[in-house]
């Protein structure tokens, strides 16, 4: 029942927060304009991540209560909202936030968990079960490493309406079953929260978008799902089990790699904003924003099937 309770929390804060927050950045002129890049044609607010922040904050605290988990979400978040926000502002107003102090900033994050001692301790061999312990810079190195890349992989999905929010909704839905087989109930419970928050999100976002989580919601659900996953899986994997986080959020790292290696062929640098995402290439082709986004979530759902079957396949 706890399950129920805090997905319906999360989805209501989100839900019920998001059109006040909508009239604000309305308001204070905090919208995304057009740009010859972006696909939509007149200024959306933005101020969606910090509604599915509070939303995730509360709920957190309500259903799982202080402990490092809570603690590692509540700290890392912050100082990516707040940094999201910050650059959401810089757009609001035609310009462009400095890379490299958002870099730092991310990297600072990302150093979080490890803190709180939510790392990746090592890996089994799953032949002998012998566990081989990473020593401390290589296990922190390999957490930041994983966390900094899922933070600036989901934010680069979000570039059509709906579909961040929603494949969020799917790979945190992923992550809630793989906690539950594994018996790790704060985990899950952070899964389905995320869930919620997501979908009470989705609702308003969905084409045609009322409203954007902005670099500040899409960096804390990709900060969110990497600890997530840490903490689920990641902690102790096998060489096989390694695979169940890297389908469950099968997307974007696809996306991401694509993303990656048209930049580098092409020669632009790797932190310039384009329309090379694998959505800009299906919306070239032809497809709507409703058939583009639901072709991705058809494929999001498939990478999460994928992960629990190997899951289950190996339990």
């Amino acid at each position: 029942m706890i399950y129920g309770i805090a997905a319906f929390i999360s989805f209501a804060i989100v839900f019920a927060s998001v059109p006040p927050l909508r009239i604000l950045a309305l308001r204070l002129g905090f919208v995304d304009r057009p740009t010859q890049r972006k696909i939509h044609n007149k200024p959306i607010p933005l101020m969606g991540g910090a509604a599915i922040f509070i939303g995730c904050v509360i709920a957190m605290f309500v259903c799982i209560g202080f402990t490092p988990l809570t603690w590692t979400i509540l700290s890392g978040g912050t100082v990516l909202v707040i940094v999201g926000l910050l650059d959401d502002a810089s757009k609001a107003k035609g310009k462009e936030f400095p890379v490299w102090p958002r870099v730092i900033l991310y990297l600072g994050a990302a150093s979080i968990p490890t803190l709180f001692h939510i790392h990746i301790a090592g890996i089994a061999n799953p032949i002998t079960g012998l566990f081989i312990s990473f020593p401390d810079w290589l296990s922190w190195l390999t957490t930041m490493i994983w966390v900094f890349a899922l933070i600036n992989m989901i934010n680069f999905i979000d570039g059509v309406d709906g579909l961040a929010s929603g494949v969020c909704t799917l790979s945190a839905l992923t992550l809630l079953i793989v906690a539950l087989i594994k018996g790790q109930p704060s985990t899950a419970i952070l899964a389905i929260i995320v869930a919620g928050a997501c979908f009470g999100f989705l609702v308003h976002n969905f084409y045609p978008a009322r409203i954007f989580m902005g670099d500040a919601g899409a960096t804390f659900l990709g900060f969110t799902l990497a600890v997530i996953a840490v903490d689920g899986t990641f902690k102790k994997a096998t060489f096989i089990t390694l695979l169940v986080p890297l389908l469950a959020l099968g997307l974007p790292i696809f996306d991401t790699i694509y993303v990656m290696m048209r930049r580098l062929i092409s020669g632009k640098g790797l932190h310039r904003a384009d329309k090379l995402h694998t959505h800009h290439l299906l919306m070239k082709w032809g497809l709507s924003q409703v058939q583009t986004v639901s072709f991705l979530y058809l494929i999001a759902a498939l990478f999460a099937l994928l992960s629990i079957i190997l899951l289950l396949a190996i339990s």
